[in-house]
């Protein structure tokens, strides 16, 4: 039998669903603010398509960039991107009502969210990268039962590859050249809540390009560094680590992190946006082979965006539940589950250190149980 609570959740469910109770709650000055703050929730969720397409109009065509030299009138703006008046008022229009731009005396000029966006490489690319999303998401519904497997799986070919470790350079390309765009905006949240210099060996499992690896060498300049990727991922590490300086402390590994053998000597290692990309099963896998390599008084760092991170839940479950699941692999989760995968692979349960921007990062520091305390 439903409770009492359950049972007042059935009747508020029965009076919003019905149509005379919504029009009465709309007129009458108590309830008019929620009604119409509801009302404006589920236009936004109805339009949030068009609104994404806005930005990325906007992105294609560099107004944040061309407007970051001066507010410009609708015509010449139009003249700058080589479209029509009608199409140019349109757009910036619409960009000023999505806060992107903003009207300064008759002209369009950057507003809160476009300034932002201005030289920010990171978020441009993966504003541009989602229309690979969006094209798998055109029947969402045929893709919950496929499982994926379009074209996000495609872009990222070790998420459904039976042995990723053969994977060639043009199979990784891509995604290796996104990553490392972005990657220096979680490097920056990492770098700023956790103090690495505690240690003197880094190992990043999953470290791409070596992006990470390279600002950490440049902020931590007596830490040595491990890089273990796919072999064609990794190989791309060598010139940036040359070009940084930091060929002399910075030391290469190829191989699948689900089958081969990490690298010994670490004190501390990290995953950077790896464990959210895989199933339990692997990253059970994951970590039970860190586990193996890191000494009992060592620490491993998780560094990515989480589930259940207060204020941006619809990130967790909605973004990332439905993005990993076109890309055929993982799912965002809490920290209580992250603490449960750890503690069955031989790590204590972990604790969450404040990143300055969770909804981007989190970030979890673990220590190992010695043998004698998993008995």
């Amino acid at each position: 039998m439903p409770g009492w609570i359950d049972r007042c959740h059935a009747v508020a469910d029965r009076l919003i669903g019905n149509a005379r109770f919504r029009r009465w709650a709309a007129a009458f000055p108590m309830t008019r603010p929620i009604a119409r703050r509801r009302a404006r929730q589920l236009f936004d969720l109805c339009a949030g398509f068009v609104y994404t397409q806005v930005l990325l109009a906007c992105t294609r065509l560099r107004a944040f960039e061309i407007l970051a030299e001066g507010p410009l009138s609708a015509e010449q703006f139009a003249q700058r991107v080589d479209l029509d008046i009608d199409a140019s008022t349109r757009l910036l229009d619409a960009a000023v009502s999505l806060r992107l731009l903003a009207r300064r005396r008759g002209r369009y000029a950057l507003g809160a969210l476009g300034a932002s966006l201005v030289g920010n490489e990171a978020v441009l690319s993966m504003i541009e990268h989602h229309a690979i999303l969006y094209a798998d998401l055109d029947d969402p519904v045929a893709m919950l039962r496929a499982r994926g497997g379009g074209e996000l799986a495609r872009y990222w070919a070790y998420a459904r590859s039976d042995d990723p470790s053969t994977l060639a350079a043009p199979n990784v390309d891509r995604y290796s050249t996104l990553m490392s765009a972005s990657q220096p905006l979680v490097a920056e949240q990492v770098l700023d809540a956790y103090a690495l210099d505690r240690h003197r060996c880094l190992l990043d499992v999953g470290g791409g390009d070596g992006t990470f690896l390279a600002a950490v060498g440049a902020q931590v300049p007596h830490l040595q560094l491990l890089l273990f990727d796919l072999p064609a991922v990794a190989a791309r590490a060598q010139a940036r680590f040359d070009a940084a300086g930091l060929s002399g402390r910075a030391r290469i590994f190829g191989g699948s992190f689900l089958t081969d053998p990490l690298p010994e000597g670490a004190d501390v290692v990290s995953l950077v946006r790896v464990l959210h990309d895989h199933d339990d099963a692997s990253v059970l896998r994951i970590l039970s082979a860190i586990r193996r390599v890191l000494p009992d008084d060592g620490t491993l760092l998780i560094a990515e965006p989480m589930a259940g991170t207060g204020g941006a839940e619809a990130m967790g479950d909605a973004y990332f539940g439905f993005y990993l699941l076109a890309m055929g692999s993982g799912r965002a989760r809490t920290p209580a589950a992250l603490g449960e995968l750890l503690r069955q692979s031989g790590f204590n349960e972990g604790r969450m250190v404040a990143t300055s921007l969770p909804i981007q990062t989190r970030l979890m520091v673990a220590r190992p149980r010695p043998i004698a305390a998993r008995k």
